[in-house]
Formats: C-alpha cells, sequence, structure tokens
C-alpha cells in the first residue's frame, strides 16, 4: 500500500434508490455504492474511498471527515434543499483550501456548486431514453486519459442542453450531443481558490450510466485530476508587520479603518 493514499468521499442523497422501482433496479444498494465501487477498481491501493449519505447525521460529511478528504464526488436531485447550509459552508470552505470536488449530472442544481459558481447553474433538460454522444474535445487533457477514439455514445439518457448557466469553464474536456438535437457542455473543470472541480453531466438515475467502462474511467480520471497539489494555500487577509525590507516613508495608521476586515 502506498505511503500517501488518495483519500476519497462519495456523497449521494440515496432518495431515488429507495423510493422508486427503476433506480432500485439499477442500483439497488445505491449510485454511491456502485462509483465507490469503480474508483476502488481503477484507483486500487492507492485510495481510500468512503461513502456518505443525506440521511446520516451532518449528511456524512462532518468536519472530522472532510478534513481526511482529499476529493470529494456529489451526486444529488431530489432533495437540494435539505442539504443544511452549515455542510455547504464546511464543504465551500475544504474546496478553496484545496479540497478535489467532483460534481455528477443533476449535482449542477445542488447548493454547493451554485454556490463555487455564483450563477443559477440551470440547463435544459428532457427525459426521453435519447442517445448522448460524449465528444472527446481536449484529448490531451488528464481527464480523458485512455478513452478511444473521438467519442462514445451512451444509448439511453436523458439531455442536458444549452444554455447552460455557469461562468466560462476552465477548461472544456467534452461536448456532448443528443439525438434531439441539443448540445452540452458535458465535461468542465475549474478553479475556486487551490481546489480543483469537475462537472460531469452523464448520470441519470433512470439508466445504467454509471456502469458504463468509460464513465467509470472519466470519473476515476476526475479524482485524481482534482488531488490537492501546490504550495500551502493563504485564502485569509494577513496583516505583515514588521515588513519584509525596511521602509522610508513615515506613516501613522488610523486603526479605526480597518476595523471588521477580514485578518486584521
Amino acid at each position: 500500500m502506498p505511503e500517501t493514499l488518495l483519500r476519497v468521499t462519495v456523497w449521494n442523497e440515496f432518495i431515488h434508490e429507495r423510493t422508486a422501482a427503476r433506480p432500485r433496479e439499477i442500483y439497488p444498494e445505491g449510485i454511491h455504492a456502485v462509483l465507490a465501487a469503480a474508483l476502488r477498481d481503477r484507483l486500487g491501493p492507492s485510495a481510500d474511498v468512503r461513502t456518505a449519505t443525506l440521511d446520516e447525521p451532518e449528511h456524512g460529511l462532518s468536519a472530522e471527515v472532510l478534513s481526511r478528504t482529499d476529493v470529494l464526488t456529489w451526486w444529488g436531485h431530489a432533495a437540494h434543499d435539505r442539504v443544511a447550509d452549515a455542510v455547504v459552508e464546511r464543504v465551500h470552505r475544504r474546496v478553496l483550501e484545496g479540497m478535489g470536488l467532483l460534481i455528477l449530472h443533476s449535482g449542477h442544481a445542488s447548493k454547493i456548486f451554485r454556490r463555487l459558481m455564483g450563477t443559477s447553474c440551470m440547463l435544459r433538460w428532457r427525459e426521453a431514453a435519447e442517445k448522448e454522444r460524449v465528444w472527446t474535445i481536449d484529448p490531451s487533457h488528464p481527464i480523458a486519459d485512455g478513452l478511444d477514439g473521438e467519442f462514445f455514445e451512451l444509448p439511453h439518457t436523458e439531455m442536458y442542453g444549452e444554455y447552460f448557466d455557469i461562468p466560462r469553464p476552465d477548461e472544456i474536456v467534452f461536448l456532448s450531443w443528443y439525438e434531439g438535437g441539443e448540445v452540452f457542455r458535458s465535461g468542465c473543470t475549474f478553479r475556486r481558490g487551490k481546489g480543483k472541480i469537475f462537472y460531469f453531466g452523464p448520470g441519470h438515475e433512470t439508466f445504467p450510466i454509471y456502469h458504463d467502462e468509460r464513465v467509470r474511467r472519466i470519473i476515476a480520471n476526475g479524482v485524481r485530476w482534482a488531488a490537492p497539489a501546490g504550495s500551502t494555500y493563504f485564502g485569509e487577509g494577513r496583516r505583515i508587520e514588521p515588513s519584509l525590507s525596511p521602509i522610508a516613508a513615515k506613516h501613522d495608521v488610523d486603526e479605526s479603518l480597518h476595523r471588521g476586515e477580514r485578518g486584521k
């Protein structure tokens, strides 16, 4: 086992799989169980993968759990409003500090994604079991590593279409075309603070998309890409006295002007 494990938490609402027949048939132990198994298979002994769900205390995302999470994957749909604001704030802070975040499919409407993006993150959609063709438009990107060909197809899926109300992505790795005519930026990356974020569109609860080996490869690649890296993150204001080098000017500071500023 490697000295440094990649610590992954797979989060899922786990509602549809318990309350609706079709999702229960496809994901009897929950979407989180299928994703966790895929990551354990793809990442092997280099990763420690755990799961968490909405109905656990603090949604399974306590400060302790998040402090031991390098990458968090997020799947939600029916209960975005039930996610506690305190947990959203906690996840947001950890992303800024460097924790990676993968937002999957309908997680586009989650509180945490909308908080990080600063937009509605809304889109066109239609559930008609139509074909989706996922084009790789950045074949050099590590998230696309190991994919064969210029595209792959999912025979039945839910359509997500433009306009997708997100900020301009740092990178667009995948672009989807649907049988009904729409297109969608289905694989996008962002950086917030020190954290890396990957949004990946395919993955509806009534279709077996998370059993597809190409989708599982992309998600595992996304987890590797989003792993923390780089130097120490300084996200708070820092008053620096004395200066690093001598300053010739003499200056009296009016401290009342700085009261209430973070980090001062």
